[in-house]
C-alpha cells in the first residue's frame, strides 16, 4: 500500500520506522510546524523529522493540513491510506477523502476511554491499573471511528506516562500492521471494525500547566498517581509559605503513600527527620522522596530537610 505518515510526537516513532522498513511504501511525512526557537538552550526535538530525514523521506509540515490546496497535494500522491499517530491536527472528512481507504490511526487508550490529545496521562491519573492502544477507522469526530484492532497492557504502582507511552509506542507497531492488512481486504461497504459505544466514552483533554497543581484533599494515593501521571510535563507541584522568605514552589519527583489518620489539616508537614518528609493528605501520609525547590536542582527528602529547615507544623499549598 502507498501510504502517507501524519505524526509529529516520539510515539508515532516505532511504527513510522516499521512501515518504511515494511513492504508498504511511504510516500512522505506530514507532521506539524516547526515551533519558534526562543534562544540557543530552547533544543527543537523532532523525532518524526529526524526518522524522514535518515530514510531520504519528503516531509510536509501544513499549519492547516485541511486547507484545500494541500488536500489536493496529497490526492495527487495517489495514496492508499493515511496513517496517523501523534499528529496533533484533527483531519477534515475532505483531508480523509484524499486517499483510497481514508485513514486509520493509532491511539494510545483502550478506546471509547480516555478519548483526546492525553489519554496515558489521564488512564494513569484517574488510578487506571491497565491501558492499551486501539488502531481506528479514522471519522471525522474524534477518535470516534469503529476500532480496527485493539491491545492492552498492565499499569503498575511504579510506572509513569513516560514509562507507559514507550511500552504502548511498541505494542501498537504489530497492530498497525495487522489494520493495514485488514483494511487491504475490507470491501469498501461494510463496517471495518467495532463500533465504539459513546455511553462508555471518557475524556483525555490536552494537559495545562494548571494541572499540575496538588490539591492536599485528595488521597495521597491519588496524589502519587498524578505525580507518575504527569512526568515530564506540566510536573505535579505545590506552593510553601517559607517563614521570613518569599513562597517557595516545590515540584515533587517521586512519593508514596500510607495510611494514616493523622488528625491535622491536609497540606501540613507531619513528619521531616530521620531523612522522611511526610505531608497530610486525605486520610493518608504523602511519603516524599524526591523533591525540587524552584529553580534548584532535584534532591531526595533527607537533603531538602537538611537544607531548608522544613519542620512539622508547616503548611504547604
Amino acid at each position: 500500500m502507498r501510504i502517507i505518515m501524519m505524526g509529529t510526537g516520539p510515539f508515532a516513532v516505532p511504527t513510522y520506522r516499521q512501515l518504511i522498513l515494511s513492504s508498504h511504501e511511504v510516500v512522505c511525512l506530514v507532521t506539524r510546524p516547526l515551533p519558534k526557537q526562543t534562544g540557543q538552550r530552547n533544543v527543537i526535538v523532532t523525532p518524526m523529522r529526524d526518522v524522514a530525514r535518515e530514510f531520504g523521506i519528503p516531509i510536509f509540515d501544513p499549519v492547516n493540513v485541511n486547507e484545500p490546496e494541500f488536500i489536493e497535494t496529497m490526492r495527487s500522491m495517489n495514496a492508499d491510506v493515511l496513517v496517523v499517530c501523534d499528529y496533533g491536527q484533527i483531519l477534515s472528512p475532505a483531508c480523509l477523502a484524499a486517499t483510497v481507504y481514508g485513514g486509520v490511526n493509532l491511539h494510545g487508550s483502550l478506546l471509547p476511554k480516555y478519548r483526546g490529545a492525553a489519554p496515558i496521562n489521564w488512564a494513569i491519573y484517574h488510578g487506571e491499573i491497565e491501558t492499551g492502544v486501539s488502531v481506528i477507522h479514522l471519522t471525522a469526530r474524534l477518535d470516534a471511528g469503529p476500532v480496527i484492532c485493539q491491545a492492552s497492557l498492565p499499569i503498575n504502582e511504579s510506572d509513569t506516562a513516560i514509562e507507559i507511552e514507550s511500552r504502548l509506542a511498541e505494542l501498537g507497531v504489530g497492530l498497525v500492521s495487522r489494520a493495514l492488512e485488514l483494511l487491504q481486504n475490507w470491501d469498501r461497504q461494510s463496517t471495518l471494525g467495532i463500533l465504539q459505544d459513546s455511553q462508555l466514552a471518557t475524556r483525555a483533554p490536552r494537559l495545562k500547566r494548571t494541572d499540575g497543581w496538588i490539591n492536599w484533599n485528595r488521597s495521597a494515593q491519588q496524589i502519587c498517581n498524578q505525580i507518575r501521571a504527569f512526568k515530564p510535563w506540566p510536573g505535579s507541584f505545590t506552593t510553601w509559605q517559607r517563614p521570613g522568605h518569599d513562597e517557595l514552589r516545590l515540584i515533587i519527583h517521586e512519593a508514596v503513600s500510607r495510611v494514616s489518620n493523622h488528625g491535622v489539616k491536609t497540606g501540613t508537614v507531619v513528619n521531616a527527620a530521620g531523612g522522611e518528609l511526610s505531608i497530610a493528605a486525605l486520610d493518608s501520609l504523602l511519603i516524599v522522596q524526591q523533591i525540587q525547590p524552584a529553580g534548584k536542582r532535584q534532591m531526595d527528602a533527607g537533603e531538602f530537610i537538611r537544607g531548608y529547615r522544613i519542620e512539622p507544623g508547616m503548611q504547604l499549598g
